[in-house]
């Protein structure tokens, strides 16, 4: 016979689990022997290790009482039940794990594949890592917002990418990321920029040049992302307006005046 220290150490549990589970009902409580101790035998080991079973697997204690009491074939059933949805929780928990294990590689966390390959060709091509990072963290809320349309953004980002004047604008504007506000180069690359978009708009469309189905407020929200991590975006911005183009995410032709 058993006292209960030793029948929680037999069975893994504490002294205060086999209490609770006493006021539970879900243990009986053996009578007390002439020194005023309780025993327990091997048939409160086995029932003790069931209830620890049950309840580590999550079923809810309510649920243990029942099955403690069912019947055989009610209880393989209930157990069998279990399995599944443990075997579900397991499935979920990879998939969680999955995705942790992608976040070390960052961009392929929130955004589809063909997001992270245009990401990856901005690299290949020797583009800023901190501009393909602003690329990055805006088109996690769009591709969220409008994963209907990413295909379609996609397909003209990289065909805009193939055209060298428009690497030229990305690797250019890499290069002034470090530089003060009021660096002349800074003007130049605003007057090459402005030049390649109504170039760009003249022949394609100003809807090619800025997509005017971005919401406001979405757009909004990528403009602060992506000047929070190029922040020399800003001064470049208000050099573009000067020259007839306002926006970020959404390029629009405006009176320079």
């Amino acid at each position: 016979m058993l006292t209960i220290g030793q029948l929680a150490r037999y069975t893994g549990v504490t002294v205060r689990a086999v209490r609770h589970y006493h006021a539970k009902g879900l243990l009986p409580e053996p009578e007390r022997d002439h020194s005023g101790y309780r025993r327990y035998d091997a048939g409160a080991v086995v029932e003790l290790i069931r209830i620890r079973t049950l309840a580590e697997a999550g079923v809810p204690l309510a649920r243990v009482r029942e099955l403690l009491q069912a019947g055989e074939a009610e209880f393989a059933a209930a157990v069998a039940d279990i399995d599944r949805r443990l075997e579900a929780e397991i499935q979920a928990r990879q998939r969680h794990r999955e995705r942790i294990a992608r976040l070390v590689s960052g961009d392929s966390l929130a955004l589809p594949p063909e997001v992270v390959g245009f990401l990856e060709r901005l690299r290949a091509l020797g583009v800023d890592e901190r501009i393909v990072r602003a690329e990055r963290d805006g088109w996690i809320p769009l591709a969220a917002r409008s994963p209907e349309r990413v295909g379609e953004w996609i397909a003209r980002k990289q065909e805009q990418i193939a055209d060298p004047a428009f690497l030229d604008f990305y690797l250019t504007l890499g290069e002034a990321l470090d530089r003060d506000d009021d660096d002349p180069r800074l003007v130049e690359l605003a007057d090459r920029v402005a030049a390649y978009l109504t170039r760009l708009a003249d022949e394609r469309g100003e809807e090619y040049v800025g997509d005017a189905a971005i919401e406001p407020v979405l757009a909004e929200l990528m403009d602060t992302l992506a000047f929070d991590t190029v922040s020399s975006a800003r001064r470049l911005i208000e050099l573009l307006r000067q020259r007839g183009w306002a926006g970020w995410t959404r390029l629009e032709r405006v009176d320079p005046t």
